[in-house]
Order: C-alpha cells, then structure tokens, then sequence
C-alpha cells in the first residue's frame, strides 16, 4: 500500500509546482520516495516469481526521477507530480518491453508494452504481428487478460506502414507506433494493503505481452 504522508506529498507538489517550494519540503520528498522505493522493490520481488530474470535488479535502477526535462517543453514546471517506474530486464534504460506503475493521486495506472520503441524495434514488432498474428491475438483475447486490458493503446498511423497492405488481417495492430495497455488503479485500491499483490497478478496477466513484444529487441 501507498502511505498517507506519500499521497499528501504528491498532491502539495501539484499545488505548489516550484524549487522554492520542493526545497522547504524536502524532507518529506525524501520520506515519499523512500516509501515508493519499498513499494517498487515488493513489486521486484513478486515479478521474480513467474519471471527470474528480474531477481537482481534493484528498485532504483527502476524508478524515474522526479525532476522534469523542461528544455524543450513549453511547461516549465520542473517536477513530474507522480512517481513512475518501469520495471524492465536491465532496468529502465534496457529496450526491452517491461512493466509500468504510475503513482498519481487521482491518476495513477498499471500498464506495460512497448512505448514508442526505436523503427528497428517497431519493425521488428510489426513483423511479429504480421508473421504469428494467430498467437498475437491469442494472448490479448485470453479471457484474464481482455478483462484487464480491454484493448491495445498507443498512437497509430493514420495508413497501413510501409511494406504491408491495407488489407492486411493484421492492419490494426500493424498502424501501432506502440503496444501498450494499462487499466486505472483508484486512490482506493492505492491504500489497500493488498496493493503490491493485485499489481503482480495485473503483471503476471500481461507477461505473455511483454514476452511477445520482446521477440522484437535487437539481439
């Protein structure tokens, strides 16, 4: 579960999106992030369970930071008012497809997939799709998994991608530029001491997504 004192930290920072303020409150940040760090390391040590390759990764190889890159934004707020983590096979910096859990008060959400990856990778993807479309569709209408992830999100191009016909059966998924899918978390479920576990089994559910997109990385 997501303590109180994180909660209020997270929707002060919204009110009060500045330095000034950060540096008169950064105790608490302090004191938020540490609580996120033993959430995100629980969910590391549920993950390795059904999937040993996430055993060594330490939760800080996991976690964004708080601070916005605001060099080519027209926001200039300098914070992100939740804190993400992407929960990947060498962390969040690896290619690979991974996990994600967003935690914004009013916003938070599970999900996962592949966002926006580099063109060999989203190549690489769309011809997975195009080559096994029968296991693809398989796993994102198996009965578990269409109950959390009703459907596939991500930006699409407004055509077929270059190379596939518009006829394709496939072309739904193949006009994707990512492959994600999420489901809402409430403030509720957020405070529920039964938090980390619905978030492993949510992961659990989408691993045969992630193995799929995976095919895709570089080798």
């Amino acid at each position: 579960m997501i303590t109180q004192p994180t909660f209020q930290f997270l929707k002060q920072l919204k009110q009060h999106n500045n330095k000034e303020w950060m540096d008169g409150h950064r105790k608490e940040y302090e004191t938020a992030k540490g609580d996120f760090e033993l959430f995100v390391t629980a969910i590391l040590e549920g993950i390795s369970a059904f999937e040993p390759l996430f055993r060594d990764i330490p939760a800080k190889q996991c976690m964004f930071r708080i601070n916005r890159d605001i060099r080519f934004s027209e926001d200039k707020s300098p914070y992100k008012t939740n804190f993400g983590a992407h929960f990947t096979v060498g962390g969040k910096k690896s290619p690979h497809a991974g996990f994600y859990f967003h935690l914004e008060p009013g916003a938070a959400f599970i999900g996962g997939g592949a966002w926006m990856p580099p063109a060999d990778m989203l190549k690489n993807i769309r011809q997975e799709i195009d080559y096994d479309l029968a296991a693809f569709e398989q796993i994102i209408h198996q009965k578990d998994f269409k109950k959390l992830y009703p459907k596939i999100d991500g930006e699409q191009l407004k055509k077929a991608p270059q190379g596939y016909d518009p006829a394709n059966p496939a072309i739904e998924y193949l006009r994707h530029k990512s492959f994600t899918v999420g489901r809402p978390v409430s403030d509720k479920e957020l405070s529920d001491k039964n938090l980390v576990k619905q978030t492993v089994q949510a992961f659990k559910t989408m691993q045969p997504f992630i193995d799929f997109l995976n095919r895709a990385v570089p080798q």
